[in-house]
């Protein structure tokens, strides 16, 4: 689960990580009375939108009044905002952080996230901050500095220092800077995120180590331990089929191509995306319906999948394992002929009981293809989807 900035920094002030004062606004009075309260020489009006690069859309300005931060507020409160990150359908602004204006000196970046290699959190350094880090990963990846954290005994302040010296940092502010980097690593612990970024990492001319951002990713595993960050969820960030298809523990995630996809099983699922490219086509989405593919979770699923209007036909790949392919069938057939399903729809069974799942698909009268194996499923779907 995603957060705003403004966020994660309040998040991260209560584990001892310095961050900037700021103030949310969610309209243009606000923001000018909120300039007024920080009462520093120049404010900086950031939206508020799950998405990096916001500063090259247009989404962080610097205000040198109030009245500024309010016209500024004015323009940006209901826009469009265009990244790399949101498409070029871009999201719209609801809320903005007003913030004190800092005297920088240099950038840099850290992050923490999970390793699956390894299974260990890694915590990342960079002296490149306040850019893409995937740039820096793609073009200069000798720049970005890691410490692998042995879970059992944490992150240690070695690490820190090794990471803080690596940086560049003066040796006065190294001490400082590992009191930073081991807060920051007990607010990922505590909060069980999936990725902590801070970027830029801020050296001011005063000589503070401030987290001028913050990027705070919860997992989504974990949130039965953490009720009171469902608050923060963000329903006007998230896509409307993702948000119904979570009501039915659907893991749906849309994508822009035409063919649907609906498989038991986050390997299997992933697999069936690839092939479908390698046979020239696009998936539409990623969704995964678990072992207990009843035909209520296939009915829901099936009614999200025909909700995206670009879909032109759907590729049913189940493996009978916990769960027989004859019963599946049934539910597939069943949630069909409820939806009235109009788009061809590709089967293919494997498993437990499958000769009886081809049967029911088979006597349904319904407008489906039964597959023999993936590469053929892939080639019928794709053919089929025009």
């Amino acid at each position: 689960m995603k957060i705003h900035e403004y966020q994660g920094k309040e998040l991260l002030r209560r584990f001892g990580v310095a961050v900037p004062r700021g103030i949310v606004a969610r309209s243009s009075e606000e923001a000018y009375h909120a300039a007024k309260e920080l009462g520093t020489e120049v404010v900086v009006v950031k939206a508020q939108i799950h998405a990096g690069g916001r500063g090259k859309g247009g989404g962080v300005k610097l205000a040198r009044s109030a009245d500024e931060a309010q016209e500024i507020a004015r323009q940006m409160l209901g826009m469009k905002l265009v990244t790399h990150q949101t498409g070029p359908e871009g999201r719209e602004v609801r809320v903005l952080l007003i913030e004190e204006g800092l005297p920088i000196d240099k950038e840099f970046y850290l992050g923490i996230v999970l390793d699956r290699t390894t299974g260990r959190p890694v915590f990342m350094a960079s002296a490149a901050g306040g850019m893409d880090i995937e740039e820096v990963a793609a073009h200069s990846p000798e720049q970005i500095l890691k410490e692998t954290i042995d879970p059992a005994v944490g992150f240690r302040s070695f690490q820190a220092r090794k990471l803080a010296f690596g940086l560049g940092l003066p040796g006065e502010l190294v001490n400082q800077a590992v009191k930073f980097m081991q807060a920051l690593y007990t607010a990922y612990e505590q909060m069980d995120a999936s990725l902590m970024e801070i970027n830029p990492f801020l050296l001011t001319k005063d000589k503070r180590l401030i987290a001028l951002d913050a990027k705070v990713n919860f997992d989504d595993n974990s949130l039965f331990r953490h009720k009171e960050f469902m608050d923060l969820r963000d329903l006007h960030e998230e896509e409307p089929l993702e948000i119904e298809a979570s009501k039915y523990d659907l893991n749906y995630i849309k994508l822009d191509g035409n063919i649907a996809c609906m498989v038991n099983g986050a390997g299997l699922a992933m697999a069936t995306m690839d092939i479908i490219k390698l046979a020239g086509g696009e998936p539409a989405n990623f969704l995964d319906v678990g072992g207990g593919a009843s035909q209520e979770r296939v009915e829901a699923a099936f009614r999200i999948l025909l909700a995206d209007e670009h879909v032109r036909a759907v590729l049913i790949n189940i493996f009978g394992g916990i769960v027989r392919c004859d019963m599946v069938a049934r539910g597939v057939v069943g949630a069909a002929k409820n939806l009235g399903v109009n788009v061809p729809v590709v089967v293919r069974l494997e498993g437990t009981n499958v000769e009886e799942g081809q049967r029911v698909i088979s006597e349904s009268g319904m407008n489906f293809t039964v597959a023999n194996g993936m590469k053929d499923a892939a080639e019928k779907v794709v053919a089929l989807a025009g």
